[in-house]
């Protein structure tokens, strides 16, 4: 069987499709050898980056949303595209009290980096050398006129997955 390790999708502007990604690219990554653990890491930060544009941004047209997936060699790179809002994405620190805000955070927290890309201008949050917050940052990919991408890279890990011996298997 043939395993992607990229993918693109176009999704309804749903919160349906939350968990439609997350299932795909879990379930690509895990058939790819990459450790459960760092596939449902890898699905968490999609998810937020899904729910982020759903809740904070207008629609790709045809009410749509990108999701795309890259599995490199020692990294994983997710991306979720729309319509763009009327903020730029960015780390929030909420208060113990409040009942949002940590998205982003979880995204920073378990990723190497993240960025954000606004037709030519792209923002990463730890930026390379050269980066400088106007188009010289890294984006996986162009987004197209009135596009927001926000993505994500996290490390990949990879191995095989622990096998369990029954106890009478093990005896005979």
């Amino acid at each position: 069987m043939e395993v992607a390790t990229s993918s693109v999708l176009v999704l309804p502007y749903t919160a349906s499709s939350v968990g439609v990604a997350r299932r795909r690219l879990i379930g690509d990554l895990t058939q790819a050898g990459v450790y459960e653990g760092t596939a449902c890491d890898a699905g968490l930060v999609l998810s937020e980056l899904i729910s982020n544009a759903l809740r904070h941004a207008t629609p790709l047209p045809g009410k749509t949303v990108k999701v795309e997936w890259d599995l490199r060699q020692d990294t994983v790179a997710v991306a979720v595209s729309d319509g763009g809002g009327e903020t730029v994405p960015m780390v929030n620190e909420p208060t113990t009290w409040s009942i949002g805000g940590r998205g982003l955070g979880i995204v920073a927290r378990l990723s190497l980096r993240w960025g954000v890309c606004v037709d030519d201008a792209h923002w990463e949050s730890k930026p390379p050398a050269k980066a400088d917050g106007n188009g010289n940052g890294h984006c996986p990919s162009d987004p197209g006129p009135g596009e927001t991408t926000v993505w994500a890279e996290l490390p990949a890990r990879y191995g095989r997955p622990a096998t369990l011996v029954s106890a009478s298997s093990r005896d005979a």
